[in-house]
Protein backbone atom coordinates (compact mmCIF):
# COMPACT_ATOMS: atom_id res chain seq x y z
CA UNK A 1 0.00 0.00 0.00
CA UNK A 2 1.36 3.42 -0.97
CA UNK A 3 1.53 6.12 1.68
CA UNK A 4 0.23 9.51 0.56
CA UNK A 5 0.67 13.00 2.00
CA UNK A 6 -1.78 15.73 1.03
CA UNK A 7 -0.84 19.38 1.39
CA UNK A 8 -3.64 21.89 0.82
CA UNK A 9 -2.89 25.57 0.34
CA UNK A 10 -5.67 28.00 1.18
CA UNK A 11 -5.41 31.33 2.95
CA UNK A 12 -9.11 31.42 3.80
CA UNK A 13 -9.20 27.77 4.82
CA UNK A 14 -6.13 28.19 7.01
CA UNK A 15 -7.65 31.28 8.67
CA UNK A 16 -10.96 29.49 9.27
CA UNK A 17 -12.86 31.87 6.98
CA UNK A 18 -13.90 29.06 4.64
CA UNK A 19 -14.17 25.31 5.03
CA UNK A 20 -11.71 23.48 2.82
CA UNK A 21 -13.57 20.87 0.82
CA UNK A 22 -10.86 19.99 -1.69
CA UNK A 23 -8.44 18.30 0.70
CA UNK A 24 -11.02 16.03 2.34
CA UNK A 25 -12.49 15.11 -1.07
CA UNK A 26 -9.02 14.28 -2.36
CA UNK A 27 -8.37 12.13 0.72
CA UNK A 28 -11.68 10.32 0.24
CA UNK A 29 -10.90 9.66 -3.41
CA UNK A 30 -7.35 8.46 -2.74
CA UNK A 31 -8.34 6.12 0.07
CA UNK A 32 -11.27 4.83 -1.98
CA UNK A 33 -8.83 3.15 -4.35
CA UNK A 34 -7.74 0.77 -1.55
CA UNK A 35 -4.18 0.99 -2.92
CA UNK A 36 -3.26 4.18 -1.08
CA UNK A 37 -3.40 5.34 2.53
CA UNK A 38 -3.30 9.02 3.45
CA UNK A 39 -0.75 9.24 6.25
CA UNK A 40 -0.50 13.03 6.40
CA UNK A 41 -2.91 15.86 5.68
CA UNK A 42 -1.79 19.44 6.15
CA UNK A 43 -3.65 22.69 5.51
CA UNK A 44 -1.34 25.69 5.18
CA UNK A 45 -1.69 29.26 3.99
CA UNK A 46 -0.48 30.27 0.52
CA UNK A 47 3.15 30.79 1.43
CA UNK A 48 6.11 29.60 -0.63
CA UNK A 49 8.44 29.03 2.32
CA UNK A 50 5.81 27.09 4.26
CA UNK A 51 5.09 24.83 1.30
CA UNK A 52 8.78 24.22 0.62
CA UNK A 53 9.32 23.43 4.30
CA UNK A 54 6.37 21.00 4.38
CA UNK A 55 7.48 19.27 1.17
CA UNK A 56 10.99 18.81 2.52
CA UNK A 57 9.70 17.50 5.84
CA UNK A 58 7.51 14.87 4.17
CA UNK A 59 10.19 13.79 1.69
CA UNK A 60 13.29 13.97 3.86
CA UNK A 61 11.61 11.96 6.62
CA UNK A 62 10.12 9.36 4.25
CA UNK A 63 6.64 10.09 5.56
CA UNK A 64 4.98 9.31 2.24
CA UNK A 65 5.63 7.65 -1.10
CA UNK A 66 3.53 10.22 -2.93
CA UNK A 67 2.91 13.89 -2.12
CA UNK A 68 -0.15 15.60 -3.56
CA UNK A 69 -0.61 19.35 -3.36
CA UNK A 70 -3.80 21.23 -4.09
CA UNK A 71 -4.77 24.87 -4.06
CA UNK A 72 -2.62 27.86 -4.83
CA UNK A 73 -2.64 27.28 -8.58
CA UNK A 74 -4.49 30.36 -9.85
CA UNK A 75 -3.11 33.59 -11.21
CA UNK A 76 -3.00 35.84 -8.18
CA UNK A 77 0.27 36.79 -6.48
CA UNK A 78 -0.60 34.48 -3.57
CA UNK A 79 -0.95 31.41 -5.83
CA UNK A 80 2.53 29.90 -5.56
CA UNK A 81 2.13 26.13 -5.48
CA UNK A 82 3.76 25.26 -8.83
CA UNK A 83 6.69 27.62 -8.33
CA UNK A 84 7.33 26.57 -4.73
CA UNK A 85 7.15 22.90 -5.69
CA UNK A 86 9.62 23.37 -8.54
CA UNK A 87 12.04 24.99 -6.09
CA UNK A 88 12.12 21.74 -4.08
CA UNK A 89 11.84 18.85 -6.52
CA UNK A 90 14.87 17.12 -7.95
CA UNK A 91 13.22 15.94 -11.15
CA UNK A 92 10.04 17.08 -12.84
CA UNK A 93 7.84 14.53 -14.58
CA UNK A 94 5.48 16.66 -16.72
CA UNK A 95 3.52 13.66 -17.97
CA UNK A 96 1.84 13.28 -14.57
CA UNK A 97 0.55 16.87 -14.66
CA UNK A 98 -0.59 16.43 -18.22
CA UNK A 99 -2.48 13.27 -17.34
CA UNK A 100 -4.22 15.03 -14.44
CA UNK A 101 -5.32 17.87 -16.70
Amino acid sequence: MFKVAIITLSDKGYEGKREDLTGPKLKEYIEGTKKFKVVSYTLIKDDSQLLQQELRKVCDNNIADLVLTNGGTGFSKRDITPEATKAVIEKEIPGISEYMR
